[in-house]
């Protein structure tokens, strides 16, 4: 398995201990990791804090020129926000875990020249699965229905 996607599922698993989602994400640049983040809405009762975007946060300030050169890792297929995120700073490549539980706008982040690979992990997909199992709910509420 790649080390960056095993680092965004090392995230997912912190946010399940944490009493959350289990969705994680890392920012790579140059091969190293740079920011990592996993959703927490649930523990910090917040509309906005996914996986992608609390990694970005935890990147903290980036250069443009540093972004084009940028590989962010998410365990599920970024949501429209994270995928708008993606397209705000001009990250050319994201790497998807799985997109079987939940596919957000790939075609329109493809359309505008980023590049995906969906890995389809079956570690990704069985965290979500379980999570989704024992937690429907919450997760109904994660994704806004």
């Amino acid at each position: 398995m790649d080390m960056f996607l095993a680092a965004a599922i090392d995230e997912a698993k912190k946010g399940l201990v944490e009493g959350g989602i289990p969705i994680g994400s890392v920012l790579v640049i140059d091969g190293q990791i740079v920011g990592r983040g996993h959703n927490r809405r649930v523990q910090k009762g917040s509309s906005v804090l996914h996986a992608e975007m609390d990694c970005l946060e935890n990147a903290g300030r980036i250069k443009a020129v540093d972004y084009q050169r940028a590989t962010l890792y998410s365990t599920l297929s970024p949501c429209d926000m994270c995928s708008g995120a993606v397209l705000l700073y001009g990250i050319p490549r994201v790497v998807v875990g799985e997109n079987r539980t939940f596919c957000g706008p790939e075609d329109h982040l493809r359309s505008r020249g980023v590049e995906l690979l969906i890995v389809d992990d079956p570690q990704c997909y069985q965290l979500m699965q379980s999570f989704i199992e024992n937690n429907p709910e919450l997760w109904n509420e994660d994704i806004g229905e």
